[in-house]
């Protein structure tokens, strides 16, 4: 079957589009999974450019979705034809977080899903939502579930909150949606008009364009009467964190996912705690929270937003396509 490997020192030139031996048939607890389709992270681009140094030889690529060719002894959740998709934490089912790395997560810690078919525990997947196509449902493993979990899960998201999303990435386009599925209002910023405009088609109900309104935390204050949003996803990192303190509600919640503007950087603390708000980090989710994620989808009919697919054998370009910031929504992989 074909896959594709990275190689050592890493970077998208060292991604080859290789023969490798059929898994075979699945054991006890397992299912065979014909995979076709995969969607690209930022998580994935920090090991494919050698950034987030891995095994040489590494299979990349945490998403996968695709087709139950066969189920082993024991296994009584999945059918052959089921439509299924990954999770980004396997081992993590339930509860709170277990997790503080990567080394179980697949693309990165373990190989991951580029390739046309892969042997695992029945665990490591869910049910796909009914309806959606394999490239719509492998946006949802990492993206959709870490939008998912930073608002309804830890975020609490009740109808007539107010949301705030930043830029055009994947979780950004995803907490759009969620948000409004959900009731409620979404402020949204990017550096592009045309991008604003096109947040405005998903449902955002203000747009901010960050360069030309550098203070937009005081204009997020601004359009909410002085009150601020009761949630924000942050995406940027150290960058954007202090205009974000100035967005987010006395009490609100800063769901803090992306490291975007770098790895650390200055936090105004005392404008956090004077405004008692709640700033937590977060990686992706449980296997529990897929599951609810699913039936929500399938309950509002969200559809994800997928700028553009490639091929396997074009993964390369898929990652400059990623590189150029040009996408509005998902980069995926079909194959």
């Amino acid at each position: 079957m074909k896959a594709i490997r990275l190689n050592k020192p890493g970077g998208l030139e060292h991604l080859s589009l290789v023969e490798m031996d059929d898994p075979g048939d699945p054991g006890p607890g397992e299912i065979r999974v014909r995979l076709r389709a995969s969607s690209l992270n930022f998580h994935d681009y920090g090991v494919v450019s050698g950034r987030m140094p891995t095994e040489d030889g590494r299979i990349p690529m945490s998403d996968g979705a695709g087709e139950v060719e066969a189920v082993g002894d024991g296994v009584s959740e999945f059918s052959v034809g089921d439509r299924v998709v990954s999770g980004f934490f396997p081992l993590w089912q339930a509860g709170e977080a277990a997790v503080a790395d990567f080394r179980t997560t697949p693309g990165d810690g373990v190989d991951g899903y580029a390739r046309e078919a892969v042997v695992r525990p029945a665990s490591w997947f869910t049910h796909a939502p009914k309806g959606y196509s394999h490239a719509e449902a492998a946006t949802l493993t990492t993206a959709g579930l870490t939008a998912w979990r930073a608002l309804c899960v830890d975020g609490r998201l009740k109808a007539g909150d107010v949301v705030l999303t930043l830029g055009t990435g994947g979780v950004s386009i995803f907490a759009v949606q969620i948000a409004k599925a959900m009731g409620a209002t979404v402020i949204s910023t990017s550096s592009s008009d045309e991008k604003l405009e096109r947040l405005k088609t998903l449902g955002a109900d203000h747009v901010i364009n960050y360069r030309t309104t550098e203070e937009w935390g005081r204009k997020v204050r601004e359009l909410t009467g002085g009150r601020g949003a009761d949630v924000v996803v942050e995406v940027g990192g150290p960058a954007t964190l202090g205009q974000s303190i100035t967005a987010c509600r006395i009490a609100g919640h800063i769901a803090l996912i992306g490291v975007l503007t770098g790895r650390s950087g200055e936090i105004p603390t005392a404008a956090l705690m004077a405004r008692q708000q709640r700033l937590q980090g977060l990686i992706v989710g449980s296997r529990r929270h897929q599951q609810d994620f699913v039936r929500a989808l399938e309950a509002t009919g969200l559809r994800p937003v997928i700028d553009r697919s490639f091929a396997l054998g074009e993964i390369a370009d898929a990652f400059r396509h990623e590189e150029s910031g040009a996408h509005f929504g998902k980069i995926c992989l079909e194959f």
